[in-house]
């Protein structure tokens, strides 16, 4: 463990993984791990920090945090030139723990910490989502899952609130607020040289199976297959979702008559309306949107 950085989010967990880390520390040393971590700052630290850390030679990088800092931090790798020598950990202090729900990482602190100490580094592929913010075009790097519609627009509105709450409780308080005014979009989609145009409430990109705090959005996705799921959700009106909406949390809405499910490398989302885009649980941006493959990006340690 002489070459691994631990990159912790004090904020991540509803300001609760300051103490907490404060814990695993201790757990660290008490298993003999020799190892140096820095605090992020803010918003996009944990990029910077991380790639700054794959480049001066760190082999293993732990993200400590949620499923935002754990997206952070594989940008970081992601966009460094030793990407393939620097393997991703993680230690989940998060409200949601959706991709290590995904990726079956344990949330118990002495068991994830354990897992650390293991030569074994698992393949997993990367999406990365062409967006728009600003005028300008943007991409980021995902690992477990992004969308543009409904669920970005509830994601924006759950990083309005207090972080007082973990799981699903902030998706529902953010779901029932933006379904209040929300407006299906009228899209067109682009996918293996299929092209769908209909009214749709959202369009969810898959690496991993699990969003919004423990739904299970994608079940039939995973990280390793060389594909992204795409789920559909089709012109359904409020409470028709939300009757549907018990359903996700088994991953038997897939079934439902208004629900698409394709697997694919490429897909792109276009609209006339403004659309919003999100990816990991953080909004971006605003569509047009382009979602792409890249098989076996980084490595994870489990």
């Amino acid at each position: 463990m002489q070459n691994t950085k631990f990159i912790v989010n004090p904020a991540a967990g509803a300001n609760s993984s300051r103490r907490k880390w404060v814990i695993i520390l201790d757990l660290l040393k008490h298993l003999g791990f020799h190892f140096d971590y820095q605090y992020t700052e803010g918003s996009g630290h944990a990029i910077e920090l991380a790639k700054e850390a794959a480049g001066v030679g760190y082999d293993r990088i732990v993200a400590v945090g949620g499923d935002g800092t754990v997206n952070e931090v594989a940008n970081g790798i992601l966009n460094s030139k030793y990407s393939a020598e620097t393997a991703l950990g993680i230690i989940s202090t998060g409200t949601g723990g959706d991709f290590i729900r995904s990726a079956g990482i344990p949330r118990d602190y002495v068991r994830a910490c354990s897992r650390l100490s293991s030569l074994e580094r698992f393949p997993i592929d990367a999406g990365i989502i062409e967006y728009h913010k600003k005028g300008q075009k943007l991409n980021r790097f995902f690992l477990n899952t992004a969308g543009i519609g409904l669920d970005a627009a509830v994601v924006a509105n759950v990083e309005k609130l207090p972080k007082y709450f973990g799981g699903t409780i902030p998706y529902l308080w953010g779901l029932v607020r933006t379904l209040l005014g929300y407006k299906n979009k009228y899209v067109t989609i682009k996918s293996g040289g299929n092209v769908i145009k209909q009214r749709v409430v959202s369009v969810i990109v898959a690496n991993g199976g699990f969003a919004g705090g423990g739904m299970h959005f994608a079940p039939f996705a995973k990280l390793d297959d060389g594909l992204l799921d795409t789920v559909i959700v089709g012109d359904m009106g409020k409470f028709e979702l939300i009757r549907s909406f018990p359903r996700v949390y088994k991953g038997t809405h897939v079934t439902l008559p208004k629900i698409k499910l394709d697997r694919t490398i490429d897909i792109s989302v276009q609209s006339s309306e403004r659309a919003l885009v999100y990816a990991d649980g953080e909004y971006l941006g605003e569509g047009p949107a382009r979602f792409t493959l890249i098989p076996a990006a980084i490595r994870l340690v489990i």
